[in-house]
């Protein structure tokens, strides 16, 4: 039944694709919240998984490589409620457990971080702590299932790279983690990017250890590779981690972004798979942080208002900051 699940050449949907979602409705120059990646067959697949139908998720899943797919399974470890069911799919469904277990362990690590909120860990309370680790716990024995079921996938290692620093398991687990995805996939980007999440100074990372990596991760992807969005993440990082709002206002980052664009986004063998407003909102935030006025354009105008969560959710008014800063660009 599930012919494209565990393998590759599932079909992508870019520019024009029947499968888009349509925008929606709103007054010129306003935003909206892209939903289920664009795709009408992601947004069944987590209706399926919001009723709880396994089977309904088991087909909708057939277009989809959930094992390397990391976009397809993080819109499904979003689902509430996923957790209530999932475990009956894991324990009945031998044919496909795999694909249970690492759904099962993605909801839990994100439902885990649910219950720690984004407070700063000194404001988390003991209770939301406990809850956490409980929740974490069982997402590390599920995932690592998986991947003992499935040696050849990649996404269980992003959420277990997730986990890992959740639960301060150390740099030697997490190095092994990081080491055993690019084994899997070298030029995996969400790999990328949570591995440049564990090498910010809030999570013992030193300064400028993160740019260097995405740095040498850039000279690595082949032009049209979306792998180029970690220059991007990075330098929202940096202005993340930085006390000062304009950090990023220099022409030799205006410079970088611009050419990491060209290289990734903006050339032509880039691919529009299913979730590609998500690199392009990357972009737009670190090009307009930067006081970018040209390339920014472009990448606002493909995007058509279409708005991500992340990475406009570190602003406290993400929705306005985005409409603000489109039409400016």
């Amino acid at each position: 039944m599930l012919g494209k699940l565990f393998g590759r050449g599932g079909e992508r949907a870019g520019a024009g694709d029947p499968y888009a979602l349509p925008g929606e409705r709103r007054r010129k120059g306003e935003s909206y919240r892209l939903r289920a990646l664009g795709d009408r067959r992601v947004l069944a697949v987590v209706q399926a998984a919001g009723r709880g139908d396994w089977e309904g998720v088991k087909a909708g899943l057939e277009p989809f490589d959930l094992g390397r797919d990391h976009q397809v399974l993080g819109e499904l470890a979003d689902v509430g409620g996923v957790e209530e069911w999932i475990g009956q799919a894991v324990e009945g469904d031998a044919e496909h457990r795999a694909a249970a277990l690492l759904i099962s362990g993605a909801r839990h690590v994100t439902w885990g971080w649910e219950a720690r909120t984004s407070a700063r860990a000194v404001d988390v309370t003991r209770e939301q702590w406990q809850v956490f680790g409980e929740r974490l716990a069982i997402a590390e024995e599920q995932l690592l299932a998986a991947v003992e079921l499935e040696s050849g996938w990649v996404t269980p290692w992003r959420w277990l790279l997730t986990s890992g620093r959740g639960m301060s398991l150390g740099d030697e687990v997490n190095r092994a983690r990081f080491d055993a995805a690019l084994r899997r996939e070298p030029l995996d980007l969400d790999i990328h990017i949570d591995w440049l999440s564990q090498l910010q100074p809030r999570w013992g990372g030193e300064q400028g250890e993160a740019l260097a990596f995405a740095r040498e991760a850039l000279q690595r992807a082949p032009q049209g590779h979306r792998l180029g969005c970690v220059i991007a993440t990075a330098r929202i990082e940096e202005w993340v981690e930085s006390d000062g709002g304009d950090c990023l206002e220099t022409d030799d980052i205006r410079a970088e972004l611009r050419a990491a664009a060209e290289h990734s986004i903006l050339h032509p063998s880039y691919v529009r798979s299913p979730g590609w407003q998500y690199d392009f909102n990357t972009f737009a935030m670190a090009l307009s942080l930067a006081g970018e006025r040209h390339t920014v354009r472009r990448v606002f105008q493909a995007l058509d208002g279409a708005r991500t969560e992340w990475p406009w959710d570190y602003f406290a008014d993400p929705e306005e900051q985005f409409d603000r800063r489109a039409r400016r660009g």
